[in-house]
């Protein structure tokens, strides 16, 4: 499988709901913890003939004293934090399951649509520039904890890739 230049898609809730009932790591969509809103954006990397979805985080306060790690990468343009990376959290997906992000602004866009669509346009420009990068931590997590040999603590912030790669199978075959 060939890897794809990078773009931002949103992956289909009841997908990331099914995921979620069995990796407490996947990134929540839940109503219950006031999430539902919040849609689960990322970039398509493939790890070893499987698509990833690694989900793209805005930036938050915690994000600015945290350090690039295999498991975590920060956008910084102009010396500005515009997001996240959360290898931990990527998730395999499958084209039923993605769509693109349209990121055109148009006239009809509110002015926060606006902002987002802004932001996420610069937040994928730097996803392109260093795609090589991101393709190389993505695989290089992925076989630390498919292989056993990531730590303790790391394999308890990742999600269990395995086990989610057989719900993306049933999920391949309801559709």
């Amino acid at each position: 499988m060939k890897q794809r230049r990078l773009n931002l898609y949103l992956i289909d809730m009841k997908y990331i709901r099914n995921l979620s009932k069995v990796d407490d790591n996947v990134m929540s969509v839940s109503p219950q913890i006031e999430k539902e809103k919040r849609p689960f954006v990322g970039i398509i990397i493939v790890c070893d003939m499987q698509e990833y979805c690694v989900p793209l985080s805005s930036p938050k306060h915690k994000h600015e004293s945290m350090k690039n790690d295999v498991d975590f990468t920060k956008i910084i343009v102009e010396d500005k934090l515009l997001g996240v990376l959360n290898f931990n959290n990527m998730i395999p997906v499958d084209e039923s399951c993605i769509s693109p992000v349209d990121l055109k602004v148009t006239g009809k866009d509110s002015p926060q649509s606006r902002r987002y669509k802004k932001m996420a346009a610069k937040q994928l420009s730097w996803c392109q520039g260093h795609q090589d990068e991101i393709t190389k931590k993505a695989n290089k997590l992925y076989k630390m904890i498919e292989s056993g040999k990531a730590s303790g603590l790391l394999k308890r912030r990742c999600c269990d890739f395995a086990k989610l790669e057989t719900v993306l199978q049933k999920w391949e075959n309801s559709q």
